[in-house]
């Protein structure tokens, strides 16, 4: 994978100002660090059960209330 990252590509800065970065570079990657990152495409297959739980609710709410 290149170490050159492009905002609005591989990452962008959300309203607090911290970088998140997106499912593009996730799927450059190539696998889920185990992090419960906000885009992850691998359906947080690395991340603790407590925490992934928690993730999926957050996902199911925003798909719910359109944010």
């Amino acid at each position: 994978m290149n170490n050159e990252l492009t905002e609005n590509v591989d990452f962008y800065f959300d309203k607090s100002g911290l970088m998140v970065f997106t499912k593009e570079y996730h799927l450059k990657k190539g696998y889920c660090c185990g992090n419960g990152c906000r885009h992850c495409p691998y359906h947080f297959e690395n991340v603790s059960d407590k925490e992934k739980q928690k993730r999926l609710l957050q996902d199911e709410n925003k798909r719910l209330t359109g944010q």
